[in-house]
């Protein structure tokens, strides 16, 4: 089973959809403000438009395993046909998955919508994580900021998320890489910190299926996967 399938590649299929940009524009006049749940953008994201529905589900309980992600479809759609170039299964394969979105959209004339800016952002958390100390240190930082009941709802099976404030970001990510995002993506750095006040506690959320720390090795093994291929297809992570 993989923890972060379901997200990354709902992500994936917002991102590459060439009514992305339309349907969620980016460097749209925002207010950042504390949400809830999915909250304005990574919900407009991977649920769509009311005539868009999307199969995510948020609900920890509610994984399917390893196939039932569409890994192989979405694979094969990036790179033509069922030719992979080279591109792995599994964890290592979301990597691969989010490299490819992100590779593309350096090749486009001008910028996607914000499925491709919460794809921008997937490996700026995810990296996060890692050099926090992994998923159990990351979280240690989180609550020791004072973040604790908003932690514990993040790992909760049966609450929303409380999510972060936007203005409270950067206490935990750069404002340089803030920045990096919002040069590469077309979006403002207020459209940025949102995100990263919504998909932080989501990723958080889909790395802790029984509310706990019980499988922490496996979701940093996951983690290590997917940046070490996001690595390889990027050439460098920042």
């Amino acid at each position: 089973m993989s923890l972060l399938g379901n997200l990354i590649t709902q992500v994936a299929r917002s991102a590459m959809d060439p009514e992305d940009y339309k349907r969620n524009p980016v460097n749209q006049n925002i207010n950042p403000r504390r949400t809830g749940g999915l909250g304005d953008i990574l919900g407009g994201v991977l649920t769509g438009s009311r005539n868009q529905t999307r199969e995510y589900n948020p609900q920890q309980y509610d994984k399917q395993p390893g196939n039932g992600f569409g890994l192989d479809d979405i694979l094969g759609g990036l790179t033509g046909g069922n030719q992979r170039g080279g591109m792995s299964s599994g964890a290592g394969g979301l990597g691969d998955i989010l490299g490819s979105v992100l590779g593309s959209q350096r090749t486009r004339s001008g910028f996607g919508g914000k499925g491709m800016l919460v794809a921008a952002l997937m490996p700026m958390v995810l990296s996060w994580i890692q050099r926090n100390g992994g998923l159990s240190g990351a979280l240690s930082k989180v609550t020791g900021m004072g973040y604790d009941n908003q932690a514990r709802s993040w790992m909760s099976n049966h609450e929303l998320n409380d999510n972060l404030d936007p203005n409270d970001v950067s206490r935990l990510f750069d404002e340089n890489e803030i920045q990096q995002v919002a040069a590469h993506t077309g979006a403002n750095d207020v459209e940025v910190r949102q995100g990263l006040a919504e998909l932080l506690p989501e990723v958080f959320n889909q790395l802790t299926p029984h509310g706990n720390l019980d499988n922490e090795s496996e979701a940093n093994q996951e983690i290590d996967q997917i940046v070490s291929q996001l690595s390889s297809r990027l050439g460098t992570l920042k």
